[in-house]
């Protein structure tokens, strides 16, 4: 049986050796977090994704775990209820926290796959029959293919195609997210606040006492990879004369076991494949908030794994028609996402007014068709198909 390592235990690496598995492949699946990572952002699914889901037996799963949130209020400059977005608006056919989505995927691969928790990639070396990975604390192994699901600062992509400044364009703005107690008693709703260059979103999901807390903020010259503790007084410092809630927020900051922070970026190459290597998901092309990069990742993982079947294994034909699948749906997506930052945390008080005056229109009937046509194309940019090497497995 052929072997494949698969770089990243989010939520395109478990797609992907779902997929393998099916396809006749022993799997293993390296993660540097000492374990699944927790809460994380909503991400939603819609049409030809939640096909996907149904064909991998995680939709039920999915549907009990699901935020069903409401609608969301957006606040004014003067941190008064401005108007209101109704939550379908957001959260798409299904909606669910990334953690509680890798737990899943998880527990449907845990039993086909062997997962290494704590590890990461730092070196591959392809051979003739192989790739020979090296790894931080495990010893050297060998694989037929190496699969980098390992995120927008993928260690298989410096490793194979060099370094992630060669790639990487950040769009000016960066993101935090942790959890906090909800203080503001929030029932499956939201609140959104701004001020120039900043941006607060809060919810309740299924868990009432909890609120998720997500930042964006104008960040040119901030320097990212900090340790936990730096990041903590990264945001403190950024948000630190911030309105509203913001301060009672903040004080949820030192027990947050959950802080997330890094910049919104996207990722460019010219080829996802060299060689037994192929990158899939934000290794790949990192979209942005708004990308639909969730589904795209899962849905990546599904095509990779159904043109490796159908081309017997020959790798260097499934990788290029994999390519040949994902590229346009991934530039649509990055296309996409490619103002996210400006529309999460507008600049100044005048792009503020401007942006509620566009969600506004999301709330008319005409404008809110326009709107959902325009979600719903990132969500709908590859069609879902069956391969039948896959379905029979």
């Amino acid at each position: 049986m052929k072997t494949v390592l698969v770089s990243g235990a989010g939520i395109a690496g478990p797609s992907a050796a779902w997929w393998l598995h099916r396809g006749g492949y022993r799997v293993t699946v390296v993660e540097a977090a000492p374990g699944l990572r927790p809460g994380g952002q909503a991400v939603d699914f819609r049409g030809e994704q939640v096909k996907l889901l149904a064909a991998m037996g995680v939709l039920a799963d999915i549907r009990r775990c699901e935020t069903a949130m409401g609608d969301q209020t957006v606040l004014g400059l003067d941190a008064r209820p401005a108007l209101t977005v109704p939550g379908a608006a957001w959260s798409g056919e299904v909606e669910i926290l990334r953690g509680d989505l890798a737990r899943i995927l998880y527990e449907h691969t845990k039993d086909d796959a062997e997962y290494v928790f704590g590890d990461r990639v730092t070196a591959l070396r392809e051979t003739a029959d192989g790739v020979e990975v090296t790894f931080r604390h495990g010893a050297p192994r060998k694989f037929d293919l190496v699969v980098g699901a390992d995120g927008v600062h993928s260690g298989v992509r410096a490793a194979a195609f060099g370094p992630e400044r060669d790639f990487r364009r950040d769009l000016g703005f960066g993101i935090a997210g942790f959890t906090a107690p909800n203080h503001l008693g929030l029932d499956h709703t939201s609140v959104m606040y701004n001020e120039p260059g900043r941006g607060v979103t809060v919810g309740s999901h299924r868990l009432a006492g909890k609120l998720h807390v997500s930042l964006v903020f104008a960040a040119d010259g901030v320097e990212f990879r900090r340790s936990p503790d730096e990041q903590r007084a990264l945001v403190t410092r950024l948000f630190a004369n911030t309105g509203w809630e913001v301060p009672k927020l903040l004080e949820a900051l030192p027990a947050a076991d959950d802080l997330y922070v890094d910049s919104i970026s996207q990722i460019h190459l010219d080829r996802w494949a060299k060689g037994r290597v192929v990158l899939l998901g934000d290794a790949a092309w990192c979209a942005g908030p708004g990308g639909s990069g969730t589904g795209l990742g899962m849905m990546g993982a599904q095509v990779l794994a159904g043109e490796l079947a159908a081309a017997g294994g020959d790798h260097v034909t499934a990788f290029a028609k994999y390519e040949q699948r994902l590229r346009k749906p991934a530039t649509i997506g990055q296309k996409n996402g490619k103002g996210s930052g400006n529309f999460l945390a507008p600049l100044t008080a005048e792009k503020i007014r401007g942006r509620n005056r566009a969600y506004r229109m999301i709330s008319t009937r005409l404008f809110g068709r326009v709107f959902t046509w325009m979600t719903d194309r990132a969500a709908n940019a590859l069609e879902y198909r069956d391969y039948p090497a896959l379905t029979a497995a």
